[in-house]
């Protein structure tokens, strides 16, 4: 079973198999937490998104997809690059953001990974409120097979931890 471990703080600073990047389609950096771990994880990580990019995701990773790269100089073997979807008030994309967890799962499965640190996707540009976010997160986490042994929610503030607090239980 696997365990589900809340901090509050910089994924950026997270020791894990795979950290998971709520990065943009593009794949090549970007805002919040998709710019801070190519910030940090240094210029490995965008010559493989770039390699990716010339390859199998010429127009860019779909939303609720996954897949990973080297972590470069993350305390981390991989990162696993991920695209939350934009909140929509009149479009329920909830499945595709659940998608995200659970693909980023299956990725870490296939490399082995033991321990994961996932960001709370979507809440962030694409504006996903967090309490909504939270509980799909957990939910799916909880409902997804995986030999993943610890996931471990990394969260920016206040806010968002206690409402993965809330749902955690």
């Amino acid at each position: 079973m696997t365990t589900i471990t809340l901090v509050q703080g910089d994924i950026t600073q997270e020791s894990a198999d795979a950290i998971v990047n709520a990065a943009n389609s593009s794949l090549l950096g970007g805002s919040g937490v998709d710019g801070a771990i190519h910030r940090r994880g240094g210029p490995a990580i965008l010559a493989e998104c770039r390699k990716l990019r010339a390859s199998r995701y010429g127009k860019g990773l779909p939303t609720g997809q996954a897949v990973a790269t080297t972590a470069g100089e993350l305390d981390a073997r991989w990162v696993i690059h991920t695209v939350g979807p934009v909140f929509s008030a009149t479009d329920d994309r909830s499945a595709l953001l659940a998608s995200c967890y659970r693909e980023s799962l299956r990725v870490a499965d296939e490399l082995g990974a033991r321990t994961v640190a996932f960001p709370a996707i979507s809440t962030g540009v694409y504006r996903w409120p967090m309490q909504d976010a939270a509980r799909i997160a957990v939910e799916t986490v909880r409902g997804t097979r995986t030999a993943v042994e610890e996931v471990r929610f990394v969260l920016f503030d206040d806010r968002a931890y206690d409402a993965f607090a809330r749902q955690v239980g």
